[in-house]
């Protein structure tokens, strides 16, 4: 596999430089006037019909490095023939609802200016399957999906992909774990053999990296846009170390002091994401959670509402870490950090995008130290803990052992006085003290 980095800058190229024609280039948006460094090495490839895995950091614009060149294919394909008939050709696969729908809003605001034939369709869960099935009568040419709702709808016999030319996997290193690829090897089962594959992450673990090229074979080609693993050199990191129980006191003291617009406060569990929405709120901050046992609408409305600024903060799981794009979103917080060192540089990639600066803070308790080593070996950053004011740490760090050669953490010994004043509590908490009480 041959591998390419930047050769130039982008200010220095045109996407008609690229090979993109004058009609797809007479649609782009005004602002948009020289390709990012992942769209100058992935458009000429995928034109040329290699095979490409390309790794990008978050917010440098792969969206439109892989659905440029997909629209003009298509595009071109179905002015010299007629078309109307014909399956999908295309298939862009994600990891989420969320970036489904953002991707097909990305690629319809262009298809639609092209052609009126050109039909983009959505498929995920939160949809009621009849309304899906209705747009496909109308024969889409391109197809964004979620793995599982698409697999439904291939076993029930509702959608063919035996004409399938082109297969995408946006947030290819999600799609390759366990929880996704057993899903997507049954739809490639599905597919034609010959056909361009294209991968795109902003990480892609060593372990992954085999297997990733396994699926590549004609001529591939391997796009280096930036340093694997890469945090956009734009998003300035800062990590407190707080006691793990003043994590939410010390999120409303950051939020009430900076005011910022909007903010975006990742968090591992969904009922902690619900928990903390509620305390922001009682504490007259305007928040919302966001996760994935919410329904659908209520999902799309809180994007929807978060990204028009009607709403200050939403506290959301890592269903919201990747590709999803807020215009100039100036604040993402870790109040947790993730066990998973690459859902850290997905968190924190969602400020400063498309070159803009972003701050990303993260709140970091003793227990969190295994996972933080292992952002900084991922990263190669240093990210060191400062203290925060008003936020004394009191809790002990965990003492490690070593037993047959593995780690163990020991929680450490409390004080004695703690176990007096806890031995006081279960004294007036005796069944005596609630004797008469109805």
């Amino acid at each position: 596999m041959t591998i390419l980095k930047p050769f130039s800058s982008p200010e220095s190229l045109t996407f008609a430089e690229l090979g993109i024609n004058a009609a797809l280039c007479s649609v782009l948006p005004a602002g948009l006037m020289h390709p990012t460094r992942v769209q100058q090495l992935a458009i000429p490839a995928m034109l040329a019909g290699r095979d490409v895995l390309a790794l990008s950091q978050t917010g440098s614009g792969k969206t439109l490095a892989f659905g440029l060149p997909l629209l003009q294919t298509i595009h071109q394909q179905l002015e010299s023939v007629s078309s109307s008939a014909s399956n999908a050709q295309a298939l862009v696969l994600v990891p989420t609802r969320e970036l489904a729908q953002q991707v097909t809003m990305a690629l319809h605001a262009l298809a639609s200016k092209l052609s009126s034939s050109l039909n983009i369709q959505l498929l995920c869960g939160g949809i009621a399957q009849e309304e899906q099935l209705a747009e496909l009568a109308a024969k889409p040419k391109l197809i964004v999906a979620t793995p599982g709702r698409l697999l439904d709808l291939c076993t029930q016999s509702h959608i063919s992909l035996d004409s399938i030319k082109y297969l995408v996997l946006d947030e290819a290193d999600r799609l390759l774990e366990m929880g996704f690829w057993p899903d997507v090897q049954k739809l490639m089962a599905m597919m034609p053999k010959r056909k361009q594959t294209l991968l795109f992450s902003a990480t892609l673990p060593e372990a992954l990296d085999s297997l990733a090229g396994k699926l590549l074979s004609n001529n591939p080609q391997r796009v280096e846009a930036s340093t694997r693993n890469a945090v956009a050199a734009e998003i300035e990191e800062r990590l407190y170390l707080v006691n793990k129980g003043s994590k939410a006191q010390a999120l409303i003291a950051l939020l009430k002091q900076y005011q910022w617009p909007q903010v975006l406060v990742f968090i591992s569990a969904r009922d902690d994401a619900d928990a903390i929405a509620k305390r922001l709120l009682k504490a007259g901050i305007n928040a919302a959670a966001l996760h994935g046992e919410k329904d659908q609408t209520v999902r799309s409305q809180t994007l929807a509402n978060f990204k028009a600024n009607r709403i200050q903060v939403v506290v959301a799981t890592d269903l919201m870490a990747r590709g999803i794009h807020v215009d100039a979103l100036p604040v993402v917080i870790n109040l947790d950090l993730p066990t998973s060192a690459p859902v850290y540089v997905h968190r924190i990639g969602r400020t400063a995008r498309a070159g803009a600066n972003g701050l990303a803070i993260s709140l970091v308790c003793h227990g969190e130290m295994l996972s933080l080593t292992a952002i900084r070996n991922l990263t190669a950053r240093e990210l060191p803990l400062a203290s925060l004011a008003d936020f004394p740490v009191t809790d002990k760090p965990s003492e490690r052992v070593r037993e047959n050669g593995t780690d163990n953490k020991v929680a450490p010994k409390r004080p004695p006085r703690d176990k007096q004043a806890n031995r006081r509590s279960l004294n007036k908490h005796s069944i005596k003290a609630f004797k008469g009480k109805r």
